[in-house]
C-alpha cells in the first residue's frame, strides 16, 4: 500500500513537471509570432474571414484586455439584467409578506392569513399597473418619437475588399412594463457599432505595413510609439532585447503587399477599429549585431498573411494595436 501511494505521487508530480514545461514553452513560442495586442470589446473573438484570410483565425492570445469570463462578462450581464419584481426591495417585501400569511397559517389563523398576504400583493400590482399607465400616457404627450438610424454600407479601393453588412439604431418606442418596485433602470450593456473605411484610410494601413515593419528592424522605439499603442510597443520590445542579448538582430526588408481586404471595422467607446487581412512578401533574417553576416533564415522573399487591427480616438491618426498569425 505504502509503495502504491509512493508511485501514485512520483506519477503526479511528473505530469505537473511535465506541463509546467509545455506552458513555459508556448509562453517563450508566443513572443515570436503569435497573436497578441489589442481588438477593443472584439479582442476575444475570432475575426470574421476574408479572401485574403479565408481560414478561420482565432481570437488574439496574449492581450492587456481583460478576458470576458472575468470582469467584462460580469459588466456585461449585469447590463443586460433588469432588476425584475422579484428583486431588490420589492423581493423583500414581497417573501416577506408570503412567510408572514405561512406564520398566520401555522399561528392558527388558517388561510386567513395567507389570503390576506395575497390579496395585499393583488393590490401593489394593481396601483403599478395604474401607475404604469400614467407614467406611459405622461411620455407619449411630452416625448418626441425617435428615427431609425441609416443603413451602412462598405466599399472598396487600393486591393481592398469590404463585405456590405447592414445595421441600425433600435428605435424608440413607448411601451406598457410593469415597473420593479425599489429598482431603478439598469445601465445599458456597451455595444459595438460597424463603420465604414475610405480609400484614406486603407492607403494608410498599407503603410503601417511597411512603416510598422522598417521601425521594427531598426529597434527605432520613437517611430514604434508613434505607429502603435503602448501595448504593442512593449510586445515589440521584447524580441529585440532578447536577440540582443543573443549578440543578433532581427532583418525585415523588401516588405511588399500582395493582397489585403477589411474583415471588420467598428465603433465603440469613442474609438474607431478596423481589422486588415494583409498578405505580404519580406526578406526576414536574423544577423550577427557585429558582423551583419545571416545567421538564421532565408535571404529569398517569404510570404506571410496576418491580420492587423488599427485604433484610433475620434479624429486622430491610426495605431496598431493587434497582429494575429492565420
Amino acid at each position: 500500500m505504502l509503495r502504491f501511494g509512493r508511485t501514485r505521487f512520483i506519477a503526479l508530480f511528473s505530469t505537473l513537471l511535465v506541463a509546467l514545461t509545455l506552458v513555459s514553452t508556448d509562453f517563450a513560442e508566443a513572443r515570436r509570432g503569435g497573436s497578441f495586442g489589442s481588438r477593443g470589446m472584439r479582442t476575444w473573438q475570432a475575426p470574421a474571414p476574408t479572401r485574403t484570410a479565408p481560414n478561420p483565425t482565432g481570437p488574439v492570445e496574449r492581450s492587456m484586455t481583460p478576458a470576458p469570463s472575468t470582469a467584462t462578462r460580469q459588466q456585461q450581464t449585469l447590463g443586460q439584467q433588469r432588476p425584475g419584481m422579484f428583486s431588490g426591495f420589492g423581493g423583500s417585501l414581497m417573501r416577506g409578506l408570503l412567510i408572514g400569511g405561512l406564520f398566520g397559517m401555522l399561528l392558527g389563523y388558517g388561510f386567513g392569513g395567507m389570503a390576506g398576504a395575497l390579496g395585499f400583493i393583488l393590490q401593489l400590482l394593481l396601483l403599478a399597473v395604474v401607475a404604469s399607465m400614467v407614467m406611459a400616457w405622461f411620455r407619449s404627450r411630452r416625448t418626441p418619437a425617435v428615427a431609425g438610424g441609416a443603413p451602412y454600407g462598405g466599399g472598396n479601393a487600393s486591393g481592398f475588399g469590404h463585405a456590405r453588412t447592414g445595421t441600425s439604431d433600435a428605435n424608440s418606442r413607448a411601451g406598457f412594463t410593469i415597473p420593479s418596485i425599489g429598482g431603478g433602470a439598469a445601465k445599458a450593456a456597451p455595444a459595438t457599432q460597424d463603420i465604414a473605411v475610405d480609400k484614406d484610410d486603407l492607403d494608410t494601413f498599407e503603410r503601417r505595413l511597411a512603416e510598422v515593419q522598417k521601425a521594427f528592424s531598426d529597434e527605432d522605439h520613437a517611430a514604434l510609439r508613434r505607429l502603435s499603442t503602448p501595448e504593442m510597443v512593449s510586445y515589440f520590445s521584447e524580441e529585440p532585447a532578447d536577440n540582443a542579448k543573443r549578440g543578433l538582430r532581427n532583418d525585415v526588408t523588401d516588405v511588399h503587399l500582395v493582397q489585403a481586404d477589411i474583415a471588420e471595422s467598428w465603433r465603440e467607446d469613442g474609438a474607431d477599429y478596423a481589422t486588415a487581412a494583409f498578405q505580404y512578401e519580406s526578406v526576414d533574417v536574423m544577423r550577427d549585431r557585429a558582423t551583419g553576416k545571416v545567421v538564421e533564415g532565408d535571404e529569398r522573399l517569404t510570404e506571410t498573411t496576418e491580420l492587423w487591427t488599427f485604433v484610433r480616438a475620434r479624429g486622430g491618426e491610426w495605431k496598431l494595436s493587434a497582429i494575429q498569425e492565420t
